[in-house]
Formats: structure tokens, C-alpha cells, sequence
């Protein structure tokens, strides 16, 4: 237990899925960490809950690729520590337009890193997957091998367990209000919590979610355009005899259907006899005064489990439904960068992971260990998620897809 006025070499407040990543990779370089988490740990009000999420490496991005491939490795790095599985294997299947650019950037970074894939026409989809796929004909399919399940209540407490194994210390129920800059020798900066107690730190990591717009705005005056957004999972029933066809650790992948609503898969895992398929976005809300429901409406949804999965998933309803959050930047691309103005290097911020960053967790938590112990992070190219780029732009990155 940290107590009020103790001294830290980083403190990291968020204790999601980056934040836990994070204080991970700094108790493994020896430095003494101090995690702090506003709520329970393993909390559902965030984004870093639940029993699934998509890993995949095909993004129109090109830059993305390096950095799910060395999470990959880390994954597995962190498995062989704690000696359970968080990653479960399979194969990745695009679906869209053979127009549609999101494939087509798709294709383009399979060729640029030379990933092994398939492009598929509808024909061979149905063959490929023995008719658990139907899509039009004017649609085509890139398959590759770089697919997966991570489980993410799992893996959260996975890297916290990591992390306190190597002396980092945990504190949740603990709210941090205020971030000051130590004018005086000694330097490093104060973090304020709401129950009053303060605690010094050479360095600080901010990675506060959905929150991360109010807090980065209290703590520095930046205005950040992070929009939390409550998202609605999907759980629909595999009609009976078909069960094994869809469940993790056979030949069905994880898919996404681009498209408006860009519709995402896993195969069958937490729950037996029922696949997880909903749509990637949501609908904007204030972190603090959620709607809790009843969630988007499911006319396209529906369409796509019916048509996109031949008739044998039951797309009347879905049997269940889990709220989640997103924190999405107006070009879903990160916030990975220093804080800056009269905290220079010592306060490094990661947000805005736009509902499809709990993948990259590990390789973000040693980005962001990295910046805040040595200014800069190796091996990856950040211009991409700086936050002068909203300065430049209003929204973000140029993309044409």
C-alpha cells in the first residue's frame, strides 16, 4: 500500500489494459512503480473488460503491422511468465468490396510486409470455409494466418500480477485529480488524488481511457478530440448441430465486413454454441453519465449474421448483450505522446485507442515505458499518433478510405 507523499521512479494512472501493460514494463526495467486505478480493479466501466477481442495484423494502415506483430510476441512473452493462456490462435478473414479501400490497403500492406494471404472470391470463400461464409459477388476476402482471441479481464490482470511480482505497487479506488509540475530541485512532478492524498514521481504515465479528454483538459488545458462512445456486443446462437464449425480452435477465423457498419466476428469461445458478431463504433456519451443501454439498432446487424453466415446462426435476436466503451480520435488512429508545455518529457499520455487498440496493449505499454524513461520509443514511428496533428488538422491523419 503507497502511502501519501511517497516517492515513485513513474506513476501510472489508468489501470486498463495500456496502463497495466505499462507499469509492467517499467517493474521489469527496475524501476519503482506506483499503479493507480480510479475505480476496482478488473472494473466494466471502461474499455478493458470482457471476455474477448479480436487480434489481427491486416490494417489499411501500414504502420500498424510492425506493431501487432511485436505484440504478438509479447503476448506470448506474458503468457510464459504468468503460465496461463490470455491469446488463443486462428486465422483473419477481410470481407468488402473488391473496390472498397479499406481491402485494397489491406492488400497493399500484405505485399509491402510480405505477409503470406489469400484473396479470395466468393466461390472460393465458400469452399475455403465449407459455406460458413457467403458473400456477394462483387465482394472479394483476404485471408491470413495472423488472426486471434485475446481475453481481456484476463490478460489486464495478467500484466497487473506481472507487474506487483516485480514490485509495483497497486492502488485502485484511488482518483487522480491533479497533475503538478515539482518547481523546486528535486523536479518530477505531484499527482493529487480525490481523497486527498498526494504522491511524488520522477516521470508519470496517463492512460485513463474513455476519461482521458477530462483529465488531459484539468491537467494541462490541452482539448483532445476523444469522444467516448458506448458500444453494444452481440452474442447470437449457433443453430443446433453447427456449434463446432464456429468455435475457437478449429479452421473458422476472426472476420471483419467492411462496410457501413463495419461489422467484426470471433469464433465461439467464452459462451458454447454462441459467436460474438457486432458492429465496430457506437454512440457518443459523457464516461460519467452513461446511457447503460439499450444500445444501437440491429436492422444491419442482423442482415450480416443472416447473409454473411449462410443461414446457420440464428439472426432473429441476440441471445445476449454486453455495454462497452470506446475512446475514438476523429481518424481512430492513437494519442501516443508527452504531455508537453511546462511538463516537457516528464508526463507521457496513451489514448484515443478507438475501439480496436486492446491488441497492441503490450507493444503500447513498452511505447510508452519507453518515452517517458528515454524520451523516445525504438523501433516504431509515432508521427502518426502525436497530438499536434489535431493542431495541424482538426481530423487527424489524411486517409482516403
Amino acid at each position: 500500500m503507497a502511502l501519501s507523499g511517497e516517492e515513485f521512479d513513474v506513476i501510472v494512472v489508468g489501470a486498463g489494459i495500456m496502463g497495466s501493460s505499462t507499469a509492467y514494463q517499467l517493474a521489469k526495467r527496475g524501476q519503482k512503480t506506483l499503479l493507480l486505478e480510479q475505480f476496482d480493479f478488473l472494473h466494466h466501466r471502461g474499455s478493458s473488460h470482457g471476455e474477448s477481442r479480436v487480434i489481427r495484423a491486416t490494417y489499411p494502415e501500414e504502420y500498424y503491422f510492425p506493431m501487432v506483430i511485436e505484440s504478438y510476441k509479447l503476448w506470448e512473452e506474458a503468457e510464459s511468465q504468468i503460465g496461463y493462456k490470455v491469446y488463443f490462435k486462428a486465422g483473419h478473414l477481410d470481407m468488402g468490396d473488391s473496390h472498397d479501400k479499406n481491402i485494397r490497403g489491406i492488400i497493399q500492406t500484405c505485399h509491402k510486409y510480405s505477409v503470406s494471404h489469400e484473396v479470395l472470391d466468393r466461390r472460393q470463400v465458400a469452399n475455403k470455409f465449407s459455406g460458413r461464409f457467403d458473400i456477394p459477388e462483387n465482394w472479394i476476402a483476404v485471408f491470413t494466418e495472423y488472426g486471434g482471441v485475446i481475453k481481456p479481464t484476463k490478460a489486464v490482470s495478467m500484466f497487473q500480477a506481472l507487474a506487483f511480482q516485480r514490485g509495483t505497487v497497486l492502488r485502485d479506488g484511488t482518483e487522480v485529480k491533479d497533475i503538478k509540475k515539482d518547481d523546486g530541485v528535486k523536479g518530477g512532478v505531484w499527482v493529487y488524488t480525490g481523497n486527498g492524498e498526494k504522491f511524488w514521481g520522477k516521470k508519470c504515465v496517463v492512460t485513463v481511457g474513455a476519461w482521458t479528454r477530462k483529465l488531459v483538459k484539468r491537467v494541462s488545458g490541452v482539448e483532445l478530440p476523444i469522444q467516448p462512445l458506448e458500444t453494444t456486443v452481440c452474442y447470437w446462437r449457433i443453430k443446433e448441430g453447427n456449434e463446432e464449425k464456429y468455435a475457437i480452435g478449429g479452421d473458422f477465423p476472426t472476420f471483419v465486413c467492411y462496410g457501413e457498419p463495419c461489422i467484426y466476428g470471433i469464433p465461439s469461445l467464452e459462451y458454447p454454441g454462441l459467436i460474438k458478431v457486432a458492429v465496430h463504433g457506437g454512440y457518443p456519451c459523457d464516461e460519467d453519465k452513461r446511457p447503460w443501454g439499450p444500445g444501437m439498432g440491429l436492422g444491419s446487424l442482423k442482415e450480416t449474421v443472416e447473409e454473411r453466415m449462410s443461414g446457420l446462426v440464428d439472426s432473429g435476436a441476440p441471445v445476449a448483450t454486453q455495454l462497452c466503451m470506446y475512446s475514438m480520435t476523429p481518424d481512430e488512429d492513437f494519442v501516443i505522446d508527452f504531455l508537453g508545455g511546462e511538463f516537457g518529457k516528464d508526463v507521457v499520455m496513451g489514448g484515443g485507442f478507438s475501439g480496436h487498440g486492446f491488441k497492441m496493449g503490450p507493444v503500447v505499454g513498452r511505447i510508452l515505458a519507453d518515452l517517458v524513461l528515454t524520451g523516445e520509443a525504438k523501433g516504431v514511428e509515432l508521427k502518426h499518433f502525436r497530438i499536434q496533428r489535431f493542431e495541424e488538422n482538426p481530423h487527424g491523419n489524411v486517409k482516403d478510405f
